[in-house]
């Protein structure tokens, strides 16, 4: 019984992420202007909609991603170079990350509405505050 229980727990964690996988994912790269090592993003995401905003970095930098959604229920993951297994999950850490990360590349900064907001076609305006320091990009 309880391999049961834990077989349908695992499955029920794992829909959301299969639903999302279906849809489309825009993509947008987050550019730095020359000599700054942060940026600001404001953007909209509505319903099921996933934006992943990418930047590239290098070994040992420190990432620091501040978020301020207009719903409590947009959230945003960081996911390193090549991988959908997440660094740092916002639904269940907070709106705010900083971490050194650990492999040089393109790590991405997912935004999104949880599932009960999306499928409520629910909007959020967000302000994404990201900066990046040490070493070289």
């Amino acid at each position: 019984m309880r391999r049961l229980l834990a077989f349908l727990l695992l499955v029920l964690l794992a829909a959301p992420q299969a639903a999302r996988a279906d849809n489309d994912i825009r993509q947008e790269a987050i550019r730095f202007a020359p000599g700054a090592s942060k940026a600001t993003i404001r953007g909209t995401i509505k319903g099921s909609q996933t934006i992943d905003y990418q930047l590239r970095t290098a070994t040992g930098q420190t990432m620091t991603v501040t978020f301020k959604p207009t719903n409590p229920s947009a959230y945003f993951n960081v996911l390193p170079p090549g991988s959908d297994e997440a660094l740092f999950i916002g639904s269940s850490s907070g709106n705010d990350f900083k971490g050194v990360l650990p492999a040089a590349g393109l790590h991405t900064i997912r935004v999104f509405l949880m599932r009960n907001a999306a499928r409520r076609n629910e909007t959020s305006h967000y302000t994404l505050d990201v900066s990046v320091t040490g070493g070289t990009r």
